[in-house]
């Protein structure tokens, strides 16, 4: 398929800056996967469109603070590091900007401080880069010195409330350098009520990485290339996963993150899906089809990407861009702070 056959207008004032007033206070579009057809609803209702024997995935991954906004030491220049990954105590994998200029064995001094730093260790051949935090744990540096990375399509600095609503309310596992913004809907009554219709609501994770918003760059999506994230698979996960695939349930995925998880656990030998930790370049697309997942609930996401890929998979090209431009004309909010849909 080809990169253009995933484009749609967006009006940038439905690009929403803020999160709605409540978690559940958001709107819902329900897609259906046999007919095309879309209704909507808040997205309080969610409970009600689950049936008993349906089984809940969520992915508890937890976005951690990791911008730093700092100086260099010699030329007093603005850097920004985005830590990626955790190598060592205080060693992290990181993307950094402008970063053609830095060099191994530079300080970079964050800013509005007296002696907070870190060093340059050094520098990969794509381009990212290892720090070396002047610290005594990483922990503590990032809670005194980071901010959370929200997207830069949100135009506002980060304030308080960002550090609370740019996080699901079942975040457990410190990893991810974004939030699985499927998930930022759900309060713990609504989860409860899902519990109460006799649903088992059950956990993976993915450690959201910049790769899944990485943009396409070839016209022909098949050439695309995922960057990798890690992710684990618990095994009591595993085994409700598949007892409800053996029962004839459904397999409700909350966020393309969770199904990346499924998908790539699923063994084609056995046909169930098989607890365990690992990393993941699953580039879902059309025509791939689910093998695991019968639902998903996600956000709006941006033209081209991957994410509006893997949702495709789930209905069909023509469904899913006609559900966009409906949302449009509802003027449904998009992204990591609007309104999701529900494809089932």
């Amino acid at each position: 398929m080809h990169l253009s056959d995933f484009d749609f207008d967006l009006p940038p004032e439905l690009i929403a800056q803020h999160p709605a007033p409540t978690r559940d206070a958001s709107r819902m579009l329900v897609l259906n996967q046999v007919d095309g057809a879309c209704t909507f609803h808040p997205f309080s209702v969610f409970p009600s469109c689950l049936r008993p024997d349906d089984c809940l995935v969520l992915n508890n991954t937890k976005v951690i603070p990791a911008r730093l906004l700092g100086c260099r030491a010699d030329t007093g220049g603005n850097v920004e590091a985005l830590l990626l990954e955790q190598l060592g105590p205080l060693t992290w994998h990181c993307l950094m900007k402008p970063g053609r200029r830095l060099r191994p064995g530079e300080t970079i001094k964050i800013r509005h401080t007296d002696n907070a730093s870190f060093e340059i260790r050094a520098k990969r051949q794509d381009g990212t880069f290892e720090i070396l935090l002047h610290s005594q744990a990483s922990e503590d540096f990032l809670q005194a010195h980071g901010t959370i990375p929200l997207p830069p399509y949100i135009s506002h600095q980060t304030t308080a409330d960002d550090w609370q609503r740019y996080q699901t309310v079942y975040a457990a596992e410190p990893g991810a350098v974004a939030a699985p913004t499927a998930g930022l809907h759900f309060t713990p009554e609504i989860l409860e009520q899902v519990r109460q219709k006799g649903v088992p609501v059950v956990t993976v994770t993915l450690h959201v990485g910049p790769g899944t918003f990485r943009p396409v760059q070839v016209e022909r999506i098949e050439e695309h290339t995922m960057h990798e994230e890690r992710f684990l698979l618990p095994a009591d996960t595993a085994a409700t996963v598949n007892a409800t695939r053996a029962r004839g349930g459904r397999v409700i995925a909350v966020g393309t993150t969770s199904v990346r998880v499924l998908e790539t656990c699923l063994d084609s030998t056995t046909g169930q899906v098989a607890a365990q930790k690992g990393r993941t370049r699953l580039f879902m697309h059309p025509p791939m089809k689910p093998r695991v997942c019968n639902g998903l609930l996600t956000n709006f996401h941006l033209p081209r990407s991957t994410l509006l890929m893997l949702v495709a998979t789930f209905s069909t090209v023509e469904d899913v861009l006609n559900a966009y431009k409906a949302a449009i004309e509802k003027r449904m909010r998009f992204y990591s702070y609007g309104d999701c849909m529900l494809v089932v």
